[in-house]
């Protein structure tokens, strides 16, 4: 079976800066930041996008917003602020085709 760069990561196949890890969500940092804290908040089971969460993994959406506020929290950017993104399909500019959060942080960002 093919599998994408992030599950790759998530099985430990290429290495990473993971910051967190547990059964259903793996955090690491961004290979190509655009902010001081950019970090990848994915799940581990292959969701490809956003539009592919359904009653049965619902749950892990909230999963992935907990997860990023501890991070948030870890890396001392609550208090300041933070933003959290999910792109969805190629008109969202989504690159890889599994769901995840880009958590950015660590200087005041630009408006969107």
């Amino acid at each position: 079976m093919c599998q994408n760069i992030f599950q790759k990561i998530i099985k430990g196949i290429i290495p990473s800066k993971i910051i967190y890890q547990d059964k259903e969500i793996t955090a690491f940092h961004d290979i190509n930041p655009i902010a001081p804290i950019h970090i990848l908040v994915v799940p581990n089971l292959l969701i490809k996008s956003l539009n592919e969460i359904n009653e049965n993994n619902k749950h892990i959406l909230g999963n992935m917003l907990y997860i990023s506020i501890k991070i948030a929290k870890k890396f001392k950017i609550d208090k300041n602020g933070y933003r959290l993104i999910i792109n969805c399909n190629q008109h969202g500019r989504q690159e890889i085709q599994h769901l995840h959060l880009h958590l950015l942080g660590g200087k005041k960002l630009n408006k969107i």
